[in-house]
């Protein structure tokens, strides 16, 4: 490039530097790079709060590894120029309202293209008298996932310019509920200040999630994680293991086993979704025994109370379709490991959730450990009480709890 600098190439940075004063930067890539670094592919930054100080978080994205590194924001003006100037042919700018694509030739001819940001919301949705509130609010209710993220294009929610497969769209939205679920719970338990943080995800089948809950750890709370994925199928384990690697991520592992077998310690977040029948017992009765802060679970199949369960005189007339006995006994079912966990110094919630892909069941019992013990009494004698009105014999977490 010429020592001259392109009125193009200032304006582009004078559009970056715009976005950070006014707070509407959401994302901004760096690609194509002709640096002497050959390892360095891509530079992608986007604004972040950590501890009441606004800065530029920036993913630099090797072939073999991912590093990250937090910028004061009047660094980031100096720095974009010295990119564009430097190492890179391309750049991304998105704002809450403008896309800006910026491409330099081999002979340092500078291209921008500038359209709307097909993701602004309407005017009418936007509340008019405090911008700079209105987007700090819908940062907060939105931006649980990066579309950018490394893993969800190795995992194949998204292409290669970051944007959501059509066909992954189900499985997008999921993760984000379940990574919200997740930071709530962690907010209220305080997770998010400990030093380390040791993850369980019982049938992690392909880890969408379990990638997931890593790179929220790591990324956006920056905390030191380790995260185990825990998979019957060792296909789908050296699957994830070698995705792993190639991300060159640290702190997640996957390992053959199941719940029932499955030996574990020190565990911050037990998490088991799709856990079949009395695995979930064996789920929660893991999470409760290893003192876990957080359960989260999604029970299907409650194979084991139906059987048990004798139809009181009253409700016999409703209770003659199977469908609504099927119905009765998953409610049973929950609304006991519900009872049990809160008998165990648990806070429950059983609440819907996003069905997967292998079932169309839609439940997710989420669990925090209480602070504070209290008497359990009254608890355990309304679980006597319903087994007693069923005729329940047996039910597995009670049993492994003893």
């Amino acid at each position: 490039m010429s020592n001259a600098i392109p009125l193009e190439l200032n304006n582009f940075v004078l559009e970056c530097s715009n976005a950070l004063i006014d707070n509407t930067l959401q994302r901004l890539v760096f690609s194509k790079y002709r640096g002497d670094n050959k390892a360095l592919k891509r530079i992608a930054l986007r604004p972040i709060e950590l501890k009441g100080a606004r800065l530029v978080s920036c993913l630099y994205e090797y072939q073999t590894n991912h590093i990250t590194k937090n910028i004061e924001l009047d660094e980031l003006t100096i720095l974009c120029q010295q990119w564009l100037e430097n190492d890179f042919q391309s750049a991304h700018l998105i704002t809450l309202e403008w896309e800006i694509q910026l491409s330099i030739s081999k002979k340092g001819k500078v291209l921008i293209n500038k359209y709307r940001n097909k993701n602004t919301p309407k005017i009418k949705d936007a509340p008019p008298h405090n911008a700079t509130e209105s987007v700090s609010h819908n940062r907060a209710k939105k931006r649980f996932v990066e579309q950018h993220r490394p893993y969800l294009r190795e995992l194949g929610i998204t292409d290669a310019n970051g944007e959501i497969i059509p066909s992954m769209s189900r499985k997008w939205k999921q993760i984000n509920k379940f990574i919200e679920v997740l930071s709530r719970a962690i907010d209220q338990t305080g997770l998010a200040n400990s030093h380390e943080v040791h993850i369980a995800d019982f049938g992690s089948g392909k880890a969408y999630l379990t990638f997931a809950v890593h790179d929220y750890f790591v990324d956006k709370l920056q905390v030191k994680t380790q995260v185990t994925g825990v998979e019957l199928r060792q296909g789908l384990v050296d699957l994830c293991n070698q995705t792993a690697n190639k991300l060159a991520l640290t702190g997640i592992k996957f390992e053959q086993g199941d719940v029932q077998h499955f030996k574990a310690q020190g565990i911050n977040i037990m998490i088991a979704l799709h856990a079949c029948d009395i695995a979930t017992d064996y789920a929660l009765h893991m999470g409760i025994r290893t003192g876990a802060e957080i359960i989260m679970c999604s029970p299907c199949c409650h194979k084991q109370i139906r059987p048990q369960m004798k139809s009181p005189p009253l409700l016999a007339p409703l209770l003659q379709h199977g469908i609504h006995m099927g119905q009765e006994a998953e409610m049973v079912t929950d609304g006991l490991r519900a009872l049990l966990l809160e008998a165990n110094g648990y806070d429950t919630q059983v609440f819907e959730f996003i069905s997967l892909e292998h079932t169309s069941k839609n439940k997710m019992i989420l669990a925090q450990k209480r602070k504070q013990p209290r008497d359990n009494s009254a608890i355990l004698q309304q679980i006597a009480s319903i087994k007693a009105f069923y005729g329940i014999e047996e039910q597995c977490l009670e049993t492994l709890l003893g």
